[in-house]
C-alpha cells in the first residue's frame, strides 16, 4: 500500500505577502505560520519516520470486534522505494503454532514507553484464547500521526493502491486529536477512504469488495444518533479493475 499525503490550505492561489489562511494545524511537525496555499505536510515515505509516524498498539477490535492485532513491527509495516507497505501477517506464524489461538494468552503490555499497549478496550491488551474464542488471528499496522501532526480545515490528498485478500479492511480515516464535543461519535470522524479486500464479495448483484471504495463523516450526539447515513459516498470502478488494481488519488477539501 502506498500512501503520498498532501494537506494544503482551502484558499488557492499564491501571492509575496502571507495571506492567513482558515486552516489551523497543531504537532511537532505542525508549520508555526500557515498562509493560503501553503503546502503544510509532505509525506514522500523515503523513510519511515517514527517521529511522524505512531503505531497503534492494541487488540481491541475497533469496536466491531475484528480479527486482527495492531503491532508495530516491520514485518506489518516498511518503506521501501518510496512506498509504505501495510501488510498481514497470520499470529500463529508469530508465536509459534495455530494451537496459540485456542490456548495462548496475548499480552501487548510493553515494558517502555514507545512499546505500551495503546488501547484497552475490549480486552485489547490482555486476553486469553480459548476454542471458543480464538485470539485475533491476523497482525498488521494501524500508524497515525495524533503526536506529530493535526489539523483544522483544508486539502487532503493521498495515493494509494488498496491490498487484495478476503476480510482485508483497508482505511485512510481523519480522527479528532482532542474530544472537544466529547467521546465518538460527537467530536467526529471523517472516512477518507473505506474499501474491503474480497474480490468476488457481491451483494445484490453489485461487487462490494475491491470494486467498491467509500467515503463517510461519523457524527451525532453519541452513537445510536451516529448521522452518517447523510454523509455517506460510495463509488466502484469497472468491472474487473478494482481499487487494488492500481494507485488511486483519494482526496478532500474541509472547509468551514
Amino acid at each position: 500500500m502506498r500512501a503520498l499525503l498532501l494537506l494544503l490550505c482551502v484558499i488557492a492561489g499564491a501571492s509575496a505577502q502571507c495571506t492567513e489562511s482558515s486552516t489551523k494545524a497543531v504537532g511537532s511537525k505542525a508549520p508555526s505560520q500557515i498562509c493560503s496555499g501553503d503546502l503544510i505536510f509532505d509525506e514522500e515515505f523515503d523513510v519511515l519516520d517514527f517521529d511522524t509516524w505512531n503505531h497503534e498498539k492494541t487488540a481491541a477490535g475497533g469496536g466491531n470486534w475484528e480479527f486482527e492485532i495492531y503491532n508495530n513491527n516491520r514485518s506489518n509495516s516498511y518503506v521501501r522505494d518510496g512506498i509504505l507497505f501495510i501488510k498481514p501477517t497470520l499470529t500463529a506464524d508469530a508465536y509459534g503454532s495455530e494451537a496459540y489461538l485456542s490456548s495462548g494468552q496475548l499480552n501487548l503490555n510493553g515494558g517502555a514507553p514507545a512499546d505500551e499497549c495503546t488501547n484497552p478496550q475490549d480486552y485489547g491488551c490482555e486476553r486469553g484464547g480459548t476454542a471458543q474464542n480464538l485470539l485475533n488471528p491476523v497482525v498488521s499496522a494501524r500508524m497515525r500521526t495524533v503526536y506529530s501532526f493535526s489539523f483544522l480545515y483544508g486539502k487532503a490528498e493521498v495515493r494509494a493502491k488498496l491490498p487484495a485478500g478476503d476480510w482485508l479492511w483497508p482505511a485512510i480515516w481523519l480522527l479528532p486529536r482532542y474530544n472537544e464535543y466529547g467521546s465518538w461519535p460527537a467530536s467526529g470522524e471523517i472516512d477518507l477512504m473505506e474499501s474491503r479486500g474480497n474480490k468476488n464479495l457481491v451483494q445484490n448483484g453489485q461487487n462490494i469488495g475491491t470494486e467498491l471504495s467509500s467515503s463517510t463523516v461519523h457524527f451525532g450526539p453519541f452513537w445510536p444518533l451516529n448521522g452518517y447515513e447523510r454523509a455517506h459516498f460510495e463509488k466502484r470502478t469497472a468491472a474487473g479493475q478494482g481499487y487494488d488494481q492500481d494507485f488511486h488519488l483519494y482526496q478532500l477539501e474541509w472547509t468551514p
